[in-house]
């Protein structure tokens, strides 16, 4: 029987996502806590891997059994062996040919900013802090030229494993909202530090560092030392994921959990 879950998690105690030795990951707890239940040592497969501090509300994760419970033992009982900062939105029996990561045909990101003049107590872990005055229309009008299909190069890790780096954008939103600003983006893929060097290269377009049509040089020249540097990564979200429709359970994250 394979079966998906659906999970969220505060990533600011953990080292992301991957399994490591002497370090406290996400999926680590999450296979501890599902082989309590299965009373059986299970290995989970995720969506998409998170880095150290980064948050997920939508993540989604496949695994194998053979021992037989209530979708109900695999949402409160898998909840009930986790942490605080980790649970388990649902669980579904999923077809065998599903998989969490290669099924997945959208992803969608979201990075949120706190712009005030001094930090917050509240948010501390959860956004990034940019205390200097961002101008959202023009960090907007250049996040615009990153719509579609192109190589983005300019915007991945030195690390990053990925065979291309050719991607395709689909939808890109930023907005404010009170003193926050909000970046969605849902694409077909990202590279490793994608979102996080995307805003790292608005932010001094925000500040009126460098103008609007520094991003299309910057994505023109495929160039990673051309781009901003890396933004932090306590303000970024693994909000969803999006499957074909023959795959039909509830996808998304839960939105509302976000004031924005």
């Amino acid at each position: 029987m394979r079966i998906a879950l659906n999970i969220q998690y505060n990533g600011a105690s953990f080292h992301g996502w991957q399994r490591q030795p002497d370090c406290c990951s996400v999926q680590e707890t999450v296979e501890n806590a599902v082989s309590k239940v299965a009373d059986e040592s299970i290995s989970v497969v995720c969506a998409g891997r998170t880095d150290a501090l980064v948050h997920a509300l939508g993540q989604v994760v496949h695994f194998d059994t053979d021992v037989q419970r209530e979708l109900i033992a695999w949402e409160f009982g898998v909840n009930s062996y986790l942490p605080k900062d980790i649970s388990v939105n649902w669980a579904r029996i999923v077809p065998n040919d599903f998989h969490a990561r290669f099924s997945a045909v959208k992803r969608h990101y979201r990075y949120i900013i706190y712009n005030a003049r001094t930090r917050s107590g509240v948010w501390n872990d959860l956004v990034t802090w940019i205390s200097r005055d961002l101008d959202t229309d023009k960090m907007l009008s250049a996040a615009k030229y990153l719509l579609g299909e192109h190589d983005f190069s300019s915007f991945r890790s030195a690390q990053c494993q990925s065979k291309t780096p050719i991607r395709c954008i689909d939808s890109l939103e930023l907005k404010r909202c009170g003193e926050f600003i909000v970046l969605d983006v849902i694409a077909n893929g990202f590279l490793h530090h994608m979102i996080r060097n995307i805003m790292g290269t608005l932010l001094p377009i925000g500040s009126n560092e460098q103008p609007i049509g520094w991003m299309q040089f910057v994505l023109d020249a495929c160039d990673r030392t051309k781009a901003g540097v890396t933004a932090p990564p306590n303000g970024l979200y693994f909000m969803g994921v999006y499957y074909p429709q023959v795959f039909d359970f509830p996808l998304l994250a839960p939105i509302s959990v976000l004031p924005f």
